[in-house]
C-alpha cells in the first residue's frame, strides 16, 4: 500500500482482471457433456425398449445426476482461490 497526496492506493495493478477459480463453467465440462449425452441416450432408451419403463429410467437419471454432482465438487474440490465478487 502506497500513499500519495492523502490518497491510497495498493500495489496491485487496478486495470487487472482478478482470476478466477480454476475450474470451468458447468456447460464447458466434458462431465457435463457426458451427462447430458447419457440422460440424453437413457431417455431414448426408456422410450424404444419395452422392458424399460419410465421408473427405471428416472432412477439412472437421478444416478446419473448424482455422479456428475460429485463429480463436479471434486473439480471444485482442488480449486485454489475462491471467486471473488
Amino acid at each position: 500500500m502506497t500513499q500519495e497526496a492523502g490518497r491510497v492506493s495498493s500495489t496491485r495493478d487496478r486495470g487487472a482482471s482478478l482470476e478466477g477459480t480454476e475450474t470451468k463453467a458447468f456447460a464447458k465440462t466434458s462431465e457435463f457433456i457426458v451427462w447430458v449425452a447419457t440422460v440424453a441416450a437413457v431417455l431414448i432408451a426408456s422410450y424404444l425398449v419395452d422392458t424399460f419403463d419410465a421408473y427405471d429410467a428416472w432412477r439412472f437419471i437421478t444416478y446419473l445426476s448424482i455422479a456428475y454432482m460429485i463429480s463436479r465438487g471434486l473439480a471444485k474440490a482442488g480449486s485454489r482461490a475462491p471467486r471473488e465478487s
